[in-house]
């Protein structure tokens, strides 16, 4: 045998390992606790000595089917709106009524008194003579009627006041400034130069551009190629702003 020895031959003393301690969760006692608590007196099994029943508490005749409530008379929600009922044929109407009420006089003074109803407007599409309302139908010139109709709404006429007293105040507080010297305003001439240098220095780089390579192989291409494209939106944007404000107020 390869690797043996004549010590294999003393016995050897029989070594025991040492189990680790059990794991014990720190949730256990809180647990039992609460497990418990919810357990009384016949609360999952039911009672554990059943009361005997007493005497009186016998089961009744009908004691177990469900209770109607109580009877009372049924009326309908709009009763009192109701017209009466259609007299039988039996029934005898009364008699000897009498008034004195002068209905040829009552009907002139109504008649006279009354305004007198304004024919409708309709219009006839079939051959038939069928009849439909002219007004909803869109035919009728409502709008054109109203009292209202053509003036300026409200909504615009309190907007145009504001803007005009806004006007006013950025009106006085330029003349303000103008008083002290604060502020300065450019000239047509002025505003016409700053314009015409904007847009040659515009036409000027966009010449460049147009003489650069279509491909951009290259860091320092690409970096000439951005560059410019910015300034020439830069330049846009100037001269579009100098283009909308016809009056440049510039401060000292």
């Amino acid at each position: 045998m390869d690797g043996a020895s004549i010590y294999d031959l003393i016995p050897q003393q029989e070594i025991k390992q040492q189990k680790q301690p059990r794991y014990t969760s720190k949730f256990r006692e809180p647990v039992k606790d609460e497990y418990f608590s919810y357990k009384g007196e016949h609360k999952t099994m039911g009672q554990a000595k059943v009361p005997v029943p007493t005497t009186d508490n016998f089961l009744k005749k009908h004691s177990k089917e469900p209770q109607l409530p109580d009877k009372r008379e049924f009326k309908y929600p709009d009763e009192e709106r109701r017209r009466p009922n259609v007299p039988q044929k039996d029934d005898k109407p009364l008699m000897g009524l009498k008034t004195t009420k002068n209905f040829i006089t009552t009907n002139a003074v109504q008649n006279i008194t009354s305004v007198p109803k304004r024919p409708e407007k309709v219009y006839v599409d079939t051959k038939k003579g069928d009849k439909n309302y002219l007004e909803p139908s869109g035919l009728e010139p409502v709008f054109t009627h109203k009292k209202d109709y053509g003036c300026t709404p409200q909504y615009l006429t309190k907007r145009q006041e504001e803007m005009k007293r806004a006007q006013e105040e950025y009106n006085a507080y330029v003349a303000e400034h103008f008083r002290r010297g604060a502020m300065q305003q450019l000239t047509d001439q002025e505003r016409q130069g700053i314009l015409d240098g904007l847009k040659s220095n515009w036409q000027e780089i966009h010449d460049q551009y147009q003489g650069l390579s279509v491909v951009t192989d290259t860091a320092p291409k690409k970096n000439r190629k951005e560059r410019m494209e910015a300034e020439m939106k830069q330049l846009e944007r100037d001269i579009d702003s100098i283009e909308r404000h016809k009056v440049i107020y510039i401060a000292n």
